[in-house]
């Protein structure tokens, strides 16, 4: 909290009379701490929910009727590839996505009442999880209703039990049996 309240201190926000958020920092990362604090204070909800969708976690906020949406997006971004992408930036880089982070970070701890409604803290890897082409991106191109189909073929082929203890295995499935050579190897669990 003391490192933000101290980047806090380097950067001024003004509203003109329409509202629009004028941002000045002394260095390119207090600009974007600013940026995006002022962005927050415009539509926490909406931020939240760009990135909610940027990183397929819709469903998180939404219930079941994203995970096919979210799905979609995993298709595009890996997490672990972003994270790895972080790590490999330039240091440049790096200061403004910490400062992204720390903005949004910041602006959550100093609005108590703002109630995030998946995302608790953000990270600064996650910044880069709009490079697939945010605007008109080719991810337009794989249909919903195509997933949402070829999912619900492959849940009708391979069905899964669950137990009570929240593990899961494979049930037995429908396809006909070939003679063995070999005994098959029993599960158990």
């Amino acid at each position: 909290m003391a490192r933000w309240q101290r980047q806090a201190q380097r950067v001024t926000i003004v509203r003109d009379d329409w509202g629009i958020a004028h941002v000045r920092g002394k260095s390119d990362a207090d600009a974007v701490f600013g940026m995006i604090y002022a962005q927050a204070e415009d539509d926490f909800n909406r931020v939240e929910t760009n990135y909610l969708t940027s990183l397929g976690r819709l469903a998180e906020a939404e219930g079941e009727r994203a995970v096919i949406q979210d799905l979609r997006m995993k298709l595009f971004i890996d997490p672990d590839e972003l994270r790895r992408s972080y790590a490999a930036s330039p240091a440049w880089l790096k200061r403004l996505m910490d400062a992204w982070a720390d903005g949004l970070n910041f602006y959550l701890a100093t609005h108590s009442n703002v109630r995030p409604r998946a995302i608790r803290r953000f990270e600064p890897w996650m910044a880069l999880s709009f490079t697939e082409g945010s605007i008109g991106g080719d991810i337009e191109r794989v249909s919903l209703g195509d997933l949402e189909a070829f999912t619900a073929s492959a849940r009708r082929r391979r069905p899964r039990s669950f137990r009570p203890d929240g593990r899961s295995r494979a049930a037995p499935t429908a396809l006909p049996s070939r003679p063995r050579t070999a005994p098959a190897a029993r599960r158990c669990c």
